[in-house]
């Protein structure tokens, strides 16, 4: 037998050995194939919901804008939607420019140091430890940094609403944009980062899922600051007592709250940043029964108290469900929701009266819807978490848990209240030194409309069957010139 043949006879094993394990490598191969594409489907879907739900808080904007306006006299419409229209633009600048770095990037357990523009190493949408960027406290969601950014700067943009209807029908314009810019670029941004960026609070132990401290009592807090400083409206507080100023458009009102109800929805759920459907079914269901909550408390409680089905309490009851629920709507049951957007429905109604009593005056209740069910639904998460619904959170105080939990977030509460609040009124008192906080008793009387949009709503001759052309000089310059029509003298409480 030659060489030949024998090397012949010698491989034959090795290449049956070898064309069996190509043949057995040929599942893996496909298995890994699949796994990959499992995987880029996965970031495709949590890409996909995470923008979905940044639409619908985005749309909170038109929320905002319909319900202040409703709740303001008609002669200060315009005003109010021109400052939502353009506190969007603002706030979503300011937190591209300064508050995304300042709230997410690496830095100390104050402030993140970078991220500037977005700048910077990043491999989203790898997560974990495969993770390798300047944004590491965003490393649990596996989407890009872009969808990131879109979904958490619809939250600034919200923040900075909030503050709109607490100062409106007496502000300047260009005073409440100045301060819009600095608070979501700066205050939002460092508070965030607390909470959410890996900052002290949550080395601690402070949980706020949705934002019941970060978007609304931050917000609430400095349109606290604000309405201190700024006062109340002409004629609404007398040696006689309390005026009421109503809104001249309950339907506006009422159009504006479904809308905040619903991109509420992506509010809560969209805060998982993927697309989870237990935990997304959890956080809606949650969402939706505080809400209903809500809405009892506050129908029962005004009627209680006023023996009056008060539509406007039934709108500010449903916000208040939905601001209590955001911090603990993925730590706890569903009964447990209910009771939470109850008791927050009681706290508007007592919480209204309560700020009219000591002569605080906002025109739209924020600071009762935000920042008062802020801090309650902040508080909720150490009485009602429950630790099947997540393990590192733990159970609160009715759950077995302690008060450990309940410390933490009273901790937070105070901290970020007292940060924001004195952050707010310095800015506040910065802006009425240099350029003047509050437009002239004439303006005031006249309307914002009239005297600083130059435009009305309503068109005069359309609601008063008066003419509705105003003269060239009917702005800042001479309001006195303008038509004392009807609806500007009759709407006055003065």
């Amino acid at each position: 037998m030659d060489g030949r043949r024998r090397r012949r006879i010698a491989l034959g094993p090795t290449k049956t050995l070898l064309s069996a394990l190509a043949l057995s490598a040929i599942p893996l191969v496909a298995r890994a194939e699949e796994n990959a594409q499992m995987a880029e489907f996965k970031v495709a879907l949590d890409t996909v919901w995470v923008i979905v739900a940044g639409v619908l808080v985005f749309f909170m904007n038109a929320g905002f804008a319909l319900l202040e306006t409703g709740f303001v006299r008609a002669k200060n419409a315009v005003n109010v939607l021109a400052k939502n229209f353009t506190v969007a633009a603002m706030a979503g600048l300011a937190f591209f420019f300064i508050g995304f770095g300042l709230m997410f990037a690496e830095g100390n357990s104050i402030i993140g140091t970078g991220g500037w523009f977005l700048l910077g190493p990043d491999n989203s949408p790898a997560m974990g430890d495969a993770y390798s960027g300047i944004f590491p406290s965003l490393n649990w969601t596996g989407v890009p940094l872009e969808a990131k950014f879109f979904f958490q700067a619809c939250f600034a943009m919200a923040a900075a609403s909030i503050v709109s209807g607490a100062v409106a029908e007496r502000i300047k314009f260009q005073s409440y944009l100045i301060f819009s810019l600095v608070l979501v670029a700066v205050v939002y941004g460092m508070t965030g980062h607390w909470i959410w960026g890996g900052g002290w609070l949550a080395g601690m132990g402070f949980w706020d899922f949705a934002g019941s401290t970060q978007v609304h009592s931050v917000g609430g807090w400095a349109a606290l600051a604000g309405i201190l400083i700024l006062g109340a409206r002409k004629g609404k507080y007398t040696k006689d007592g309390v005026r009421v100023i109503p809104g001249h458009s309950m339907a506006l009102a009422t159009i504006g709250t479904f809308i905040l109800w619903v991109g509420w929805f992506g509010f809560n759920a969209g805060s998982t940043m993927a697309a989870d459907p237990t935990a997304i079914a959890h956080v809606a269901t949650t969402t939706l029964l505080a809400s209903l909550g809500g809405i009892s408390g506050a129908l029962i409680t005004a009627y209680l108290r006023t023996k009056a089905f008060d539509l406007s309490m039934m709108l500010n009851g449903c916000l208040a469900g939905l601001v209590a629920i955001t911090a603990p709507c993925a730590f706890v049951s569903a009964g447990s929701a209910i009771a939470i957007g109850t008791i927050g429905g009681v706290i508007v109604v007592l919480g209204v009266e309560m700020f009219d009593r000591i002569r605080i005056d906002d025109p739209v209740g924020a600071t009762s819807v935000h920042l008062l069910n802020g801090i309650w639904g902040t508080l909720a998460v150490g009485l009602f978490a429950e630790s099947r619904f997540n393990g590192d959170v733990g159970s609160g105080l009715l759950f077995g848990g302690g008060a450990k939990l309940l410390m933490m977030q009273g901790l937070g509460v105070l901290a970020v209240g007292a940060t924001v609040f004195a952050s707010s009124a310095v800015l506040w008192y910065a802006i009425k030194a240099t350029m003047g906080m509050r437009v002239t008793d004439e303006e005031e009387h006249l309307g914002l409309d009239i005297t600083e949009m130059r435009m009305r709503a309503y068109p005069a001759d359309d609601v008063a069957g008066v003419t509705s052309m105003m003269p060239p000089d009917a702005g800042r310059t001479a309001p006195a010139a303008a038509p004392a029509t009807v609806e500007a003298r009759a709407s006055d409480p003065a």
